[in-house]
């Protein structure tokens, strides 16, 4: 019986890879997943480090178990390129760092305001709500990155976790607590009840919902696959990106209980990165899930964007 395997021409794409071999030979029915674990074996390296795309046009050959070499158009004697992307980190250890920023610069400068302030007034009611606020924000944050994400790329370039952390750490963590527990910040002041309940309020609404919303994706992967299903509910009928509209609720909530530029600065480079990412969330659904995703007009706040 003649044999059904395809031999795949295999050359590297920028630096040379040790241990590359010049073709390997796959079943047309393996999956691409299995075709990143031969040439991971044979290079020695982590699958996660390569990544592969087609000779003929450059197009992205994804990591997965669901679809075969046969699905992606490669043929015997196609040709594959494979790039080094460098030593990489998990997505989980990223956002572990990113969001611990936070949770260590609010309590640090709160409880250490005599020394850093010099002062000897103690905090102020909405100082301490704020650090309550934030912090209660960033450890939800932690938990969802532990317990409830499913993550598309399991790493991304070690390098750039400095970068992704500088966001949250120099931003959210030193910024916002350094001019949010000062003696004379607006938290220091007396608190307009009806505003500062009012943020409290939209906090924890924005908190409910972004949380919620994270359950629905989580629930859309399997677990151990990159492969999701079309995002559906009720606030998924109203934008692309339900999760950034409830975190935009919830940062809002807490600029009306501090007050502070600092937050406002925040929110504002917060909700501009998030237009972004949902914009090319619409456009990734539409291409990704063709006739059975519904289209949306606007991304992130109903009737606005």
């Amino acid at each position: 019986m003649a044999s059904t395997s395809l031999t795949l021409i295999v050359r590297p794409r920028g630096k040379p890879i040790r241990g590359l071999p010049e073709e390997i030979v796959i079943d047309p029915k393996d999956s691409v997943a299995g075709l990143y674990k031969k040439i991971a074996a044979s290079s020695k390296s982590s699958i996660h480090r390569l990544k592969i795309t087609k000779g003929s046009d450059g197009s992205a050959i994804p990591i997965s178990g669901v679809l075969t070499i046969e699905q992606t158009g490669l043929r015997n004697k196609s040709t594959i390129d494979v790039k080094d992307l460098g030593p990489q980190i998990a997505w989980r250890t990223v956002f572990i760092v990113e969001y611990l920023g936070p949770l260590l610069f609010h309590p640090l400068l709160y409880y250490f305001r005599p020394i850093i302030y010099k002062t000897s007034e103690a905090p102020s009611e909405l100082q301490t709500l704020s650090l309550i606020l934030i912090s209660l924000h960033f450890i939800k944050r932690e938990y969802e990155t532990l317990f409830v994400h499913r993550f598309s790329l399991a790493t991304m370039p070690a390098r750039n976790i400095f970068k992704n952390s500088a966001h949250y750490w120099l931003f959210a963590g030193l910024n916002i607590a350094y001019w949010t527990y000062a003696p004379s910040a607006p938290t220091a002041q007396w608190p307009n009840p009806l505003i500062k309940y009012a943020g409290i309020v939209l906090f924890i609404v924005g908190e409910l919902g972004n949380f919620s919303t994270h359950l629905t994706l989580r629930n859309l992967r399997r677990p151990g696959s990159t492969d999701r299903g079309v995002p559906d509910g009720a606030s998924f009928k109203l934008v692309t990106c339900p999760n950034y509209m409830f975190e935009t609720i919830a940062w809002v909530g807490i600029w009306m209980v501090n007050w502070s530029l600092s937050t406002a600065v925040f929110l504002v480079l917060a909700v501009v990165q998030m237009s972004l990412w949902a914009r090319k969330k619409e456009m990734k659904y539409r291409k990704e899930f063709g006739d059975r995703y519904k289209r949306k007009r606007f991304f992130i706040f109903p009737g606005v964007y």
